[in-house]
């Protein structure tokens, strides 16, 4: 599929290797404009659908953090591109989908497109479907450690796990536990299950998916009402389950 995209980075030079390289490299790229700043950045992303922003982190006038918080709400994908590796973590939490360092990396630039490609297929793909979970519908059990012994819980019945340091929230159909282990003790524990890691702090069973929202850079909707951000990383692996 063409992915419609756009360039927001201040510097000329910058901006004309990325684009010869997405012309070169990433013929599936469709660039519908460029922006030096944070308000031209605006304006192009009001008034395009877009799939993909490549986007420089250090700007006039604001930042690329500054210029999300503006967005809101969106449905396209962010690939970072920085000379400066100190922003990862806050690429991260901003829920960018790649983060590339310059100079760019030919190699790195054709993966970054290559991943959101697949991504977005995956959505569109989906977008008008009932989602029904590939997955069987699981009835076994665990345990959970508890003062005087071990709680004995029906997998069936958890809908998401939530990390708390080194605890865990078991959230169930009508009731809470807090447990002495670590998230990803119950992501190894649960793998086989049909629960999938959709942040670093959510393990979610998919059989408890009622929506997925392209808005917000990607979210999941849960039987109970609750709804979670699904990382872009985490994103493919999710979809996955309801091809």
């Amino acid at each position: 599929m063409k992915l419609k995209a756009i360039i927001v980075e201040d510097e000329e030079n910058s901006r004309e290797i990325l684009k010869n390289y997405l012309a070169k490299y990433c013929p599936n790229v469709s660039l519908l404009g460029e922006a030096a700043n944070v308000e031209e950045a605006l304006l192009l992303i009001r008034n395009n659908p877009l799939d993909l922003v490549f986007l420089d982190v250090e700007m006039p006038y604001g930042n690329a953090f500054d210029l999300l918080d503006k967005v809101g709400d969106r449905q396209f994908e962010t690939v970072f591109v920085t000379a400066y590796n100190h922003y990862a973590i806050d690429a991260l939490n901003a829920h960018a989908s790649y983060y590339l360092l310059k100079p760019i990396s030919i190699d790195k630039l054709i993966e970054a497109v290559d991943y959101v490609s697949e991504i977005k297929e995956k959505e569109n793909r989906l977008a008008h479907t009932v989602l029904q979970p590939n997955h069987r519908h699981v009835t076994g059990k665990i345990t959970i450690p508890i003062q005087n012994g071990f709680e004995v819980l029906q997998v069936a019945d958890i809908i998401y796990c939530q990390a708390d340091d080194n605890y865990t929230n078991i959230f169930l159909k009508d009731s809470k536990k807090l447990v002495s282990k670590t998230l990803k003790y119950f992501e190894d524990l649960l793998q086989d299950n049909g629960f999938a890691r959709v942040h670093k702090s959510y393990l979610v069973n998919v059989n408890a998916v009622t929506e997925y929202n392209k808005g917000k850079g990607g979210s999941v909707v849960l039987s109970n009402g609750k709804q979670i951000m699904v990382s872009p990383s985490r994103k493919k692996e999710l979809l996955s389950y309801f091809e």
